[in-house]
């Protein structure tokens, strides 16, 4: 049954660090708490209109994958379930059950770290005009789509709230981070996303590209934020794929589908979502988690 959606929270007395695209973040001294709205964001601006429990969906992905992930690389969760929340959340437990967690407080990196194991999106943009993708040379002659022989770390940087991220190198991601640290994110990024990618082909999802975050604790690196879900991947249906073309989805390219069919220019304030629209986006994020779980919504 759908909930109703949570555009925003509001848990007075506690702080405010900020909100995001999607997530509401407060400051709990030793620890944050990360709330998963229901809104939700097409070409980096924010659409008026939630999508019921969007938020939940997303971060039960997430803890799906942070499980299937933990020996890979540390993550920065300590607890997904209100009742294992400090007391003074308690009481806000309508708004944060299943939706929320509480995590480390980590200081994140300055770059997203972005791995394409087929060509599509910005990347398929840049190919067709330089025959690269963030200084990588690929062969010529692939296809929109494509599947790329080796996946790619392909990094960007962090642009303002509806700023565009900017795609770039391994090379500048080495100049701004440091070489050793940029080189242990590419690592970790390439064998999560394999790892994934594997976990995901027996449920019938291609997972065409994804971004991660990374944070640093002290000297330790965490992995943060959301972690392969609809909001930060492209899933495809393997058995719809074909290369050529654009693929079907259980991610956002359905709304972003829609806006480029009715000439939206990309720029706030964005056009209200027709109601099939909203339930078509619903049932595609609820049939990937059903998929790569094998559980329904909790």
């Amino acid at each position: 049954m759908t909930s109703p959606a949570v555009k925003e929270t509001n848990l007075p007395g506690v702080p405010l660090v900020g909100r995001g695209k999607v997530r509401d973040i407060y400051d709990l001294g030793e620890h944050l708490l990360i709330v998963a709205t229901d809104r939700l964001s097409a070409f980096d601006v924010v659409l008026p209109d939630p999508i019921p429990d969007k938020g939940r969906i997303l971060t039960q992905i997430s803890l799906y994958w942070f499980e299937q992930m933990k020996d890979l690389t540390p993550n920065h969760l300590v607890a997904s379930r209100v009742s294992d929340f400090p007391q003074k959340l308690k009481p806000f437990a309508e708004q944060l059950e299943g939706r929320s967690m509480l995590v480390k407080k980590c200081r994140p990196l300055a770059i997203e770290a972005i791995v394409r194991g087929y060509l599509a999106g910005s990347g398929w943009a840049d190919y067709q005009k330089t025959g690269q993708v963030c200084g990588y040379t690929l062969p010529p002659g692939l296809r929109d789509s494509g599947r790329l022989e080796t996946p790619l770390f392909t990094p960007s940087t962090k642009a303002e709230q509806g700023q565009h991220d900017l795609n770039i190198s391994l090379d500048q991601a080495r100049q701004i981070l440091g070489a050793g640290l940029a080189d242990e994110v590419a690592r970790r990024s390439l064998a999560i996303y394999s790892r994934a990618r594997e976990l995901a082909a027996p449920a019938g999802i291609i997972i065409a590209d994804t971004k991660f975050e990374f944070g640093l604790l002290g000297g330790e690196l965490l992995l943060i934020d959301e972690v392969l879900t609809p909001d930060s991947s492209r899933f495809w249906p393997a058995d719809d794929y074909a290369p050529g073309r654009s693929q079907k989805s259980f991610d956002k390219q359905y709304v972003r589908d829609y806006l480029e069919t009715i000439g939206f220019n990309k720029q706030p304030p964005a056009p209200k979502l027709p109601a099939e629209v909203i339930e078509g986006t619903r049932a595609r994020y609820l049939e990937a988690l059903t998929r790569l779980s094998g559980r329904g919504l909790e």
